[in-house]
């Protein structure tokens, strides 16, 4: 049962929402995972496919969750259980907000372990650790790391410790002052990399790889990748949107921020390839090297170059804020279903589920060392973790959302709230309900394959 111990959070503008709709989107996401699929899927063809998709599936699917949170105004939970019941359907559609939950909670038992690397990785650079190593040697520092139960366990502490900080403060003096600081931060940090990269070499060459059509390398396998990650780039599917929406007021066009926080999570990914590229050509690198990019081959660049420890502390810190921002949004829908639906505050809310997140990231985080033997249907647990997430919790809670939204609502009201013409609202309803559906379906069906 549901105890409304107080009135429900906003933000306290909408420049603050998007700042914080844009950090949860940019994350490792962005700045680890885009630029190494963008090396192993061809460069240019890629970007071109992402760009399509996620105009596609993740625009749609990103208005359809914040419409649904700001209707309900409550939990992931309450909120579809509610709305359902408002539209005359069954409060059963609250197991979208709960496997929104879920989803967010296990993907960040892992994402803070990932986080604690970056971490461990600004102190590394900025006290010149790679400085004169090659690839072997700084190889064998990750797979040292990795191999350390105990330092992982620090760092992961670490992380997820700041991250329920940020949280247990709340909303707007928590979550958005976090972002009205560490996105500025964010941006200045790349804009101080690409910039050393265009006076420095490579920058040509990057620019060519991400942005010189190559058709011919539009194969399947990229495309379902780049709609893949379309999908889970805007922290769609994890109880974030709904979360984050339930602290909107009405007078936010959905359609506008939508487009504002898209364009701008685009942007820091584009940016994100500009930035690192322009290194690995420049110094012979390879940029199809998969996760090892950025732990690995970039630490091999920056103990090389010039400035490089500079550079390298300004990358891992970029990393690190990033993801601390997805971090803090990955915890919001736990605490706030804590919040909502106990006796607990905020504060202890937040201390409990980060206990238990903690816990579980503790698990994770040995698969890599003492418990490496252990495994489930053949993944240890972090990989085991990662899959049930990317390849079933998120796609199925994502494509529930559009569908309860294009199918079970009531049209004319939605059409009324996005302020849309009937030309574009006709547009809109094919892409809601044909079109962002069927494309989810194709990554989860080729997931499983």
């Amino acid at each position: 049962m549901a105890i409304n111990k107080q009135e429900h959070a906003q933000w306290s503008s909408g420049f603050g929402f998007i700042l914080a709709a844009v950090g949860s989107a940019v994350g490792l996401g962005n700045i680890w995972k885009f630029p190494y699929m963008v090396g192993e899927s061809g460069g240019s063809a890629f970007v071109i496919a992402y760009l399509f998709c996620i105009a596609l599936v993740g625009f749609p699917i990103l208005v359809a969750e914040w419409l649904i949170g700001r209707r309900g105004q409550k939990n992931p939970v309450n909120t579809f259980a509610d709305v359902a019941a408002s539209e005359g359907r069954s409060r059963s559609w609250k197991i979208i907000g709960a496997s929104g939950v879920l989803g967010g909670f296990l993907i960040l038992s892992f994402y803070s372990v990932i986080g604690g690397w970056a971490l461990n990785y600004v102190t590394k650079i900025a006290t010149g650790s790679f400085v004169g190593q090659d690839s072997d040697s700084v190889a064998a520092t990750f797979d040292t790391m990795l191999a350390s139960a105990g330092a992982l366990t620090v760092w992961h502490t670490v992380f997820m410790a700041l991250t329920a900080i940020i949280v247990g403060i709340g909303v707007t003096s928590g979550i958005e002052r976090a972002a009205k600081i560490l996105m500025p931060l964010l941006g200045v940090i790349l804009f101080v990399i690409v910039g050393y990269n265009v006076m420095n070499g490579g920058f040509g060459d990057a620019v060519a790889y991400l942005f010189t059509p190559d058709l011919s390398k539009l194969t399947e396998e990229v495309m379902i990748a780049a709609l893949g990650h379309a999908f889970f780039t805007l922290s769609i599917g994890m109880g974030i949107m709904v979360a984050y929406g339930s602290y909107l007021g009405r007078e936010v066009n959905l359609l506008k921020t939508a487009r504002t926080v898209v364009i701008l999570d685009t942007v820091i990914a584009l940016a994100a390839g500009l930035a690192i590229f322009p290194i690995i050509f420049s110094n012979g690198l390879d940029p199809a090297s998969g996760p090892g990019l950025i732990f690995v081959s970039l630490p091999i660049a920056f103990g090389s170059m010039g400035a490089g420890t500079i550079i390298g502390t300004l990358f891992f810190l970029l990393i690190t804020f990033a993801a601390i921002t997805s971090a803090i949004s990955l915890l919001e829908p736990t605490v706030e279903f804590l919040e909502e639906r106990t006796s607990m505050s905020r504060t202890v809310s937040t201390i409990v589920a980060s206990i238990v997140i903690w816990l579980l990231g503790i698990a994770a985080l040995l698969s890599f060392n003492l418990w490496s033997d252990f495994t489930i249907m053949g993944n240890n647990i972090f990989d085991a973790l990662d899959k049930l997430t990317s390849k079933f919790l998120l796609p199925l809670t994502g494509l529930a959302a559009i569908v309860f939204l294009a199918w079970r609502m009531d049209q004319r009201s939605i059409r009324e709230e996005l302020g849309l013409s009937r030309g574009a609202f006709q547009i809109w309803q094919f892409i809601v309900k044909v079109v962002a559906p069927l494309a989810v379906i194709i990554v989860f069906v080729s997931a499983l394959k």
